[in-house]
């Protein structure tokens, strides 16, 4: 395609390159380091020697060079690789640590979190990011960004997910440079007074202020936290009932300050600002003052990450609006995201980011190829088809991406937006007015009675629609490649019925034989399946059987947590999911494995193969040992962590084989098929 013949398209894509590589190889910096220099020499020589139709050594260094310059910002955003990383400080016991914070995440059930960024350790300087929890109390948000404090304690490391096809929050924190956490008592913190400001702190703060305003004013609850999200970006206020309602309708970008809302506010801001063009040079002091104006809404939305990336790649667009010669839209957008990760790499796998640049590459590049295949007479008619094009091309660029990570499709989506989007720009506009006035204390109370009601009306609205449960595809199984081939089918089939020449019908019907070859061969792969799993769960013990499309759940007490069973079910494409209480004692394909719960009582049968302890039975592990002789002992998720830690010890001194699901994750029985 011509668009990949732009030098900032290409740059992107060797960069991107070098950051994927230098994460999951975590190839040592240095090597890039040197390579660089004598990279950037050879470029310089090479332009002066090399002609036109000589072989592009030119262009292999420079790709090269790109490469290599990825994989060094990767590295380096990496902290672990940097030898004054709080990590290689950690002694086991308990140290003195300064931290300072650098976000305040949004509260679980159990306690606040942060992430911290850690600046001493005992007397050493040192680098890195913790994730800091705290015990939730009467008092919330207590803790605001920029704030420094000392404790003593000693951080862990992240653990891996410790059930099959559970969410892998240590690779989601790896991916934002996190690789430890710790969890305290408020008590032990000492805040440290007077601590330095930062850019973000100051932004947070000021957010923090707007919103306290906005609390003094009559809103309602629902609507005060959907103005929150839309104005300011913080939704951690938001109820589960309306971000479902959101998330449903297909609506859930709305609640995220991201590419939408500053595109539309650019365009508001190029109207107001277009009466300057008239001055001298009003061409560059307009593009100064919207670029200028849309950092300002950055600020004011607290500088998150979303928003960061939202404003550079408008800030570029900005830019090119307001040059003499024409430029492609393709090439503004490479540029911002090069940009980006070369000072953020790790961006890269936020599913933020991919989501809102896939989206926006899509409405590029599918929308006027809509508008050509039709184009209606009818204003009304013409106006909405460009709603529902822009539309249709945005869930066009996600919906492979939001199958595999979410395993759900909204298919009113194009109802919210046909409904929701025109007047995003009026509710954006009167929601930015209000939150001005709001900081003034001068806000009038009719316009809070007009906001408020034209908050409750969207609200209602996507609530109706995302309440149309019918319409909601949830649990469809999507793996990586299908994620591959549903982007190479969707492409495919775009090239295909915009131009179809012969290489364009081979992608498009390739890549639709490689997506029914890969459900046939995962539809004969599941017929063969058969696995037997000790789960991990808190306070239960669960045991899971499949065989092929069937899953027979095993459990001690009601108190099963349904969704690791489910997120097991849509990964493996079960069907049929049964549920019955555990037994004292199965047959594993002639072996044998006897429960143990709080009653003690266990059988006199010598040669056991596998021994599951649950509910803490005060038994003598020794005793057992000898009297049964088991070949494995198993501890699960509802024994105390007391118990199974003298049990763990008798195992080790005896040398048979431990294995406790809370440390170690769930067990996979050896069976014979």
């Amino acid at each position: 395609m011509r668009n990949f013949q732009f030098i900032s398209i290409k740059l992107t894509l060797g960069l991107i390159t070098g950051i994927l590589l230098g994460y999951y190889f975590s190839i040592n910096p240095i090597y890039p380091g040197i390579s660089i220099p004598f990279l950037l020499i050879a470029l310089g020589y090479y332009k002066k020697k090399e002609k036109r139709d000589a072989f592009p050594i030119f262009g292999l260094l420079a790709a090269l060079l790109l490469i290599c310059l990825g994989i060094l910002v990767v590295t380096l955003s990496n902290l672990l690789s940097n030898r004054n990383h709080y990590a290689k400080q950690l002694s086991g016991q308990e140290q003195l640590f300064e931290i300072k914070v650098k976000s305040v995440l949004k509260p679980t059930s159990f306690s606040e979190r942060y992430v911290v960024a850690v600046k001493y350790c005992d007397s050493s300087k040192v680098s890195g990011k913790l994730l800091l929890n705290l015990p939730l109390d009467s008092i919330t948000n207590e803790f605001k960004i920029d704030d420094e404090f000392v404790f003593i304690g000693a951080p862990e490391l992240v653990k891996k997910p410790l059930n099959p096809h559970q969410f892998d929050y240590k690779d989601y924190l790896k991916k934002q440079g996190i690789s430890h956490q710790i969890r305290l008592e408020k008590a032990p913190l000492v805040k440290i007074p007077k601590p330095s400001k930062t850019l973000v702190g100051i932004a947070s703060n000021f957010r923090d202020d707007l919103i306290k305003n906005l609390k003094t004013y009559n809103f309602g609850e629902a609507e005060l936290s959907v103005i929150q999200a839309l104005i300011l970006g913080k939704r951690d206020d938001i109820s589960n009932e309306t971000y479902n309602d959101y998330k449903n309708a297909g609506a859930v970008h709305i609640l995220a300050v991201s590419g939408l809302h500053i595109g539309i506010l650019l365009i508001i801001l190029q109207f107001l600002f277009k009466p300057l063009e008239v001055l001298r040079k009003g061409k560059q002091l307009k593009t100064v003052l919207v670029i200028t104006a849309l950092w300002v809404f950055a600020v004011i939305a607290g500088l998150s990450p979303s928003v960061v990336r939202a404003v550079t790649m408008f800030s570029f667009l900005a830019y090119a609006m307001n040059l003499n010669r024409p430029t492609n839209t393709f090439n503004i957008i490479a540029l911002s995201i090069f940009f980006i990760l070369l000072f953020k790499p790790l961006f890269l796998f936020q599913v933020g980011f991919q989501m809102s640049y896939l989206a926006v590459l899509a409405i590029v590049w599918i929308y006027p190829k809509l508008q050509r295949f039709w184009y209606p007479d009818n204003w009304l008619i013409r106006k909405l088809w460009q709603l529902l094009s822009v539309s249709l091309s945005a869930q066009l660029g996600v919906l492979p991406l939001s199958l595999f990570y979410f395993h759900q499709f909204p298919s009113l989506f194009f109802i919210t937006n046909l409904i929701v989007v025109p007047f995003l720009g009026l509710i954006l506009g009167i929601g930015v007015l209000v939150v001005v006035l709001a900081a003034m204390k001068a806000l009038p109370e009719f316009l809070v009675e007009a906001y408020n009601y034209l908050i409750t009306q969207m609200n209602a609205i996507i609530s109706w629609v995302g309440n149309q449960e019918g319409f909601v595809f949830r649990d469809i199984p999507y793996d990586q490649v299908q994620l591959i081939l549903g982007y190479a089918f969707i492409i495919g089939m775009v090239l295909y019925l915009t131009k179809p020449k012969f290489k364009n019908i081979v992608m498009f019907l390739g890549s639709l034989s490689g997506l029914l070859i890969w459900g046939i061969f995962n539809q004969y792969s599941l017929k063969t399946e058969e696995r037997l799993i000790l789960l991990h769960q808190t306070r239960n013990s669960v045991i899971i059987h499949q065989t092929a499309e069937n899953l027979t759940v095993l459990h001690r007490n009601e108190n099963l947590n349904q969704k690791i069973v489910n997120d097991f079910r849509v990964a493996e494409r079960i069907t049929e999911v049964k549920s019955s209480d555990l037994r004292n004692s199965y047959s594993i394909d002639g072996k044998s494995l006897v429960i143990l719960d709080s009653t003690g009582v266990y059988p006199n049968q010598l040669h056991l193969d596998y021994v599951l302890l649950t509910e803490s039975p005060k038994i003598n592990l020794e005793r057992l040992l000898d009297s049964i002789k088991p070949k494995v002992v198993l501890a699960d998720g509802s024994n105390y962590k007391s118990y199974v830690h003298r049990w763990e010890a008798t195992c080790l001194k005896r040398k048979v084989p431990f294995h406790h699901t809370g440390e170690k994750g769930a067990y996979y029985f050896k069976l014979n098929k």
